[in-house]
């Protein structure tokens, strides 16, 4: 059993996470509540991811905050685990807060967060430039961060947050040129799209994967798929992977790459999903629910609470 850890050092993976093994979609209509893996039935803790699975555009999903609530009566220690760049664990509490979620920023669980842990730990007292859409500094406790591209002020560590509006080309330029002079990548995730009202939206990792080429050199990734986000993830709630859930929208970075490190991963069919990433993907989730409403129901999730 890991011990409680609230949001500390921990470490990155390098480039590209490992590859899984293959599997097929086609295993069912639902797939609920059969746990093909093999691992234990009990389950004593529960990771959400929040984009796509508990809210889209910050609007809650029809039955997600009643489904958390039926999750908090029963005991269950939750962390909610998310690659969002746009916003402090603070502002993301007080969002779903306001959207009916009983959730506190204790609960919460960011990239920016854990990246500021990693950053302090294998580069302290760097330099470091932020390309991130959205405010994260509150988050980037005891990070230098320095602006512009004049020599003076040149970054030893490129930090790419979430794409949007600052991922301009002047700022990838301005990259390309530091990582040209040996400053270091790394990179707050390097997912490819994300769900908003308005659809799928190109994500940072559409922008790095072109860097790194150009550039020549591999991001150190720290938010989710590295095992060591998942592993910061139950060390916050001491919890042991084998009795952990670990429920997203994103097969690839939430549910293959955590049960990888032995966790139940349970994907749902809202936000990102799509079916042909589903038939695509390099493995086959435990569960496959259509929203995280459906959760509950999960024979045996809410009974062996009692």
């Amino acid at each position: 059993m890991l011990r409680r850890n609230p949001i500390c050092g921990c470490f990155a993976t390098r480039g590209r996470s490992v590859v899984g093994r293959r599997g097929s979609m086609e295993r069912g209509p639902m797939e609920r509540g059969r746990m093909e893996s093999g691992r234990s039935a009990r389950i004593g803790a529960v990771l959400i991811d929040i984009d796509g699975v508990l809210t889209v555009s910050w609007k809650p999903l029809p039955g997600a905050p009643e489904a958390m609530e039926r999750l908090r009566a029963a005991g269950l220690p939750l962390a909610l685990v998310t690659n969002n760049t746009s916003r402090s664990r603070a502002s993301i509490a007080a969002k779903l807060a306001r959207a009916g979620f009983p959730v506190g920023v204790d609960d919460i669980l960011t990239a920016p967060a854990v990246t500021a842990a990693y950053l302090r730990e294998h580069y302290p007292g760097a330099r470091c430039l932020l390309i991130n859409t959205g405010d994260v500094r509150d988050d980037l406790e005891g990070v230098t961060l320095v602006e512009g591209v004049e020599e003076d002020v040149a970054p030893d560590v490129v930090v790419f947050g979430g794409a949007g509006s600052a991922f301009g080309y002047d700022a990838l330029n301005a990259a390309f040129r530091h990582l040209q002079r040996g400053a270091r990548l790394v990179a707050m995730h390097r997912n490819l799209y994300w769900r908003t009202a308005g659809g799928l939206d190109l994500d940072t990792g559409a922008f790095l994967l072109g860097l790194e080429r150009a550039a020549r050199v591999e991001a150190e990734v720290t938010g989710k798929p590295a095992e060591a986000f998942f592993a910061t993830a139950l060390a916050h709630l001491g919890a042991d992977p084998a009795e952990t859930l670990m429920v997203g929208d994103d097969i690839e970075s939430d549910v293959l790459a955590a049960q990888r490190v032995g966790i139940t991963g349970v994907l749902v069919r809202t936000g990102k999903y799509l079916p042909e990433t589903h038939r695509a993907a390099d493995g086959t989730p435990d569960h496959v629910l259509d929203s995280f409403a459906d959760l509950p129901g999960l024979p045996g999730l809410l009974e062996r609470q009692e």
